[in-house]
């Protein structure tokens, strides 16, 4: 059993490659996210967790998964998360490890891959250039083979993860900064003489925060559900839509964005 949450498609592309290798069933958190989950794994069943790091912790919608998910038979079962992130993950598999102790399953080895960059939500943080894309994407599906062997033997201790200089300062400070002031919609807007009204962006919400019907422009909810993945920012396809200032004259990327040119 793999159990993952993709905003922009990094994350979607590692799980879907990871199930195919391990031959493994996909569970999407967004297709039982706010609902109590109870799962009984089967003889010799792996576990795994795959998501993207947001602020160098675990996605909310993850975190709030794990409150509710119920493993009845963990013991005996391996286990292990693989992040995806555009830098180093800080202390997100620390975080991630604490949750799931609390819900009595052990994690065994964690793992983390580094992905281009989709954050564009500070004015300092853009999109990768296409060569740097393209050399992440390809490290990434060699570290993924490795990757993939060590949970196929599943080995146990592993903790093979790009943690960066300062985890702890970006995990606790920059990350409680993150979650309590730029976790939010308010600053989406989109630019009325571009917008096609197609949907896509509503499409591409991986929680449902976009109001649009054939013909009208998209509104975001404001319900506290957003997750400010951009993943509506990065699927328009006249790059109409913006985050207040922080995203003017900045690109747009998601994973199978250039591979469609």
């Amino acid at each position: 059993m793999i159990i993952y949450f993709s905003g922009t498609g990094n994350t979607r592309w590692a799980a879907t490659t990871l199930s195919e290798k391990t031959g493994e069933k996909l569970i999407d958190i967004t297709d039982i996210a706010g609902t109590d989950v109870s799962y009984k794994l089967e003889e010799g069943e792996r576990l795994g967790f795959c998501f993207p790091v947001h602020g160098w912790r675990p996605p909310l919608i993850v975190r709030n998964f794990i409150r509710r998910l119920s493993i009845i038979n963990a013991e005996g079962h391996y286990c292990y998360v693989l992040c995806t992130t555009g830098d180093n993950v800080g202390e997100a598999v620390d975080i991630f490890e604490r949750d799931l102790k609390r819900i009595g399953v052990h994690l065994d080895s964690a793992f983390s891959l580094i992905m281009p960059e989709s954050y564009v939500g500070l004015p300092f943080m853009d999109v990768d250039t296409r060569d740097k894309e393209k050399q992440k994407k390809e490290k990434a599906t060699e570290d993924l083979e490795r990757f993939t062997d060590m949970i196929m033997k599943r080995q146990t201790g592993v903790k093979d993860l790009v943690i960066g200089r300062w985890p702890k300062i970006n995990s606790r400070l920059i990350g409680s900064f993150f979650v309590n002031h730029l976790i939010t919609d308010k600053p989406f807007h989109v630019t009325e003489d571009l917008c096609i009204r197609c949907g896509k962006c509503a499409e591409a919400c991986p929680v449902n925060d976009i109001i649009w019907s054939k013909g009208s422009m998209p509104k975001w909810k404001h319900n506290g559900s957003c997750l400010s993945c951009f993943a509506c920012y990065h699927h328009c396809p006249k790059h109409a839509i913006e985050y207040g200032g922080r995203t003017k004259n900045k690109g747009q990327y998601f994973f199978e964005k250039n591979e469609r040119r």
